[in-house]
């Protein structure tokens, strides 16, 4: 009899142990993993476009009253990654009537845009030196900001239904070149 005791309680034992070691490995502060913490980003892999911007799929859209450049995305060109990136060709025009085409990226949570490439003789050319950089809000050019705050991002996430980013793209609807209101419907 002292010996089943014996051995029911080192089954006990190691029972109590193997949970106790179970439960710590889901507590963040022991394992070291917080679920609060920020994530670091890790962007995805880009591959430049094969082809050069449809005339057929441009939306132009607006920026700014001090803009004198026309803008347009191609919305066959919109990808939403899933590594938060948003990627897309803009074409910019400007007055007299040259244009450039951009192959482009937008990160919602940091507020930022990196240019991948440019179109140079209906050829897209990486940009060697691409980095992110803050997206301005103050300047006349402004339209990564009117993509981001009119189509691409809410809020600071990224939209990640391609229906909603079109359907706000609707030139008749757009809201990236006005500033964004607070829950009041006050503008800021």
């Amino acid at each position: 009899m002292k010996k089943i005791f014996s051995k029911f309680a080192i089954y006990l034992n190691c029972s109590i142990l193997a949970l106790g070691l179970a439960g710590c490995a889901g507590d963040p502060l022991q394992s070291g993993l917080d679920p609060f913490a920020p994530m670091v980003f890790k962007e995805g892999t880009t591959t430049m476009p094969l082809n050069p911007p449809n005339p057929k799929t441009l939306v132009p859209f607006y920026v700014s009253q001090t803009t004198i450049f026309k803008f347009a995305v191609d919305t066959d060109s919109i990808l939403i990654g899933a590594d938060g990136v948003t990627r897309y060709i803009v074409v910019a025009t400007s007055p007299n009537g040259s244009s450039q085409s951009q192959y482009e990226g937008i990160r919602c949570d940091s507020f930022q845009w990196r240019l991948y490439g440019t179109l140079v003789n209906d050829v897209w050319k990486e940009n060697p030196l691409s980095s992110w950089r803050t997206i301005q809000s103050n300047i006349a050019n402004r339209y990564q900001a009117a993509l981001a705050q009119g189509a691409f991002c809410n809020f600071n996430t990224q939209e990640k239904s391609i229906k909603t980013v079109l359907q706000s793209l609707n030139p008749n609807g757009f809201t990236g070149g006005t500033k964004p209101t607070n829950s009041f419907g006050v503008m800021d």
